[in-house]
């Protein structure tokens, strides 16, 4: 008992120990503020949403033209609140970011008010973004042999996943709602391997095969009918400065992508001047820094084998 004693106090001890770090740590804990958006609730509207977008493929079944309206008013409903909420909170974690104020002090704008302005908007492209979708599902099934059917892509493809939620957060990206289309982006990025940028701008008809390693940057732009495979990256060349020594923001930094473009497996492109010509085709293991011309095949040079008698 006397032991169990001294480690109940030892365990308290460490406890004001963390607390003390508090203070003296600031920068990575969020105490004495305004609540910040829920990634909880967040992921919970991911999976409204996708419902939303795919009825009858997740967690309803039997859902037919006669039932369906009520399910997804219901939905529709739920969404508004739970947006309403969650973007009221990081519209109003930005205003005293920017301020310096806090939870007591008095503010002139309605953060609810924007926050659900901003949620019916973002609702209202819902049926636009099931037009883009089904053309990405299309183009998965048109650019991949193994699939049986565009059930199941819907069902099965990480790709579509990743883009799915993507399309999403660009559109609250685009909407000017802070934070929460990179906490959407990085779910998915967990859950599928695929990390893209809520701000890169992707074109309808999009194919992710396999899925696993890909990065697409912030400011990628991506025509339509263009298919990647796994591992490839569309990122930065460099990260420029200022004269303050201070990484320099909102600029172009990673690569154009044309119409109709093929890009295989561990291929990297670098660089916000880089455009790579629609219809062009990108190798595996390429290194591209530079512009490539439309209707152009990239390769690396095939290495040759060597064979030697073990010693």
């Amino acid at each position: 008992m006397a032991t169990d004693f001294r480690r109940k106090e030892q365990l308290t001890d460490l406890t004001d120990r963390i607390v003390d770090s508090y203070q003296d740590i600031g920068s990575i804990n969020h105490l004495g503020h305004c609540p910040l958006p829920s990634t909880q609730d967040i992921v919970a509207a991911i999976h409204d949403l996708t419902e939303i977008l795919y009825p009858g493929y997740r967690r309803r079944q039997n859902l037919h033209m006669g039932n369906v309206t009520y399910y997804i008013g219901d939905l529709i409903d739920g969404l508004h609140d739970r947006l309403t909420q969650q973007i009221a909170r990081a519209l109003r974690y930005e205003y005293d970011l920017i301020h310096g104020t806090g939870c007591d002090k008095k503010r002139e704008v309605d953060f609810e008010a924007q926050g659900q302005e901003l949620t019916i908007g973002f609702l209202e492209c819902l049926p636009r973004l099931r037009e883009d979708l089904a053309l990405d599902v299309q183009a998965a099934y048109e650019g991949d042999p193994a699939a049986g059917s565009t059930d199941e892509i819907i069902f099965c493809y990480p790709g579509l996943e990743a883009i799915t939620v993507h399309r999403l957060a660009h559109e609250l990206l685009l909407r000017g709602v802070p934070i929460i289309p990179r906490i959407m982006s990085e779910w998915v990025h967990n859950r599928t391997g695929i990390d893209i940028h809520p701000g890169a701008r992707i074109g309808p008809s999009f194919f992710i095969d396999h899925g696993t390693g890909v990065v697409i940057g912030e400011t990628c732009q991506i025509a339509a009918h263009v298919k990647i495979y796994q591992s490839v990256t569309l990122g930065a060349l460099s990260f420029p400065k200022d004269g303050d020594g201070n990484l320099v923001r909102n600029q172009k930094r990673h690569p154009t992508i044309e119409e109709g473009v093929v890009i295989y497996s561990n291929a990297t492109v670098l660089g916000g001047d880089t455009v790579i010509g629609a219809n062009s085709v990108i190798g595996a293991g390429v290194s591209l820094t530079r512009s490539v011309e439309p209707n152009t095949v990239v390769t690396v040079e095939k290495p040759s084998l060597r064979f030697r008698e073990a010693s």
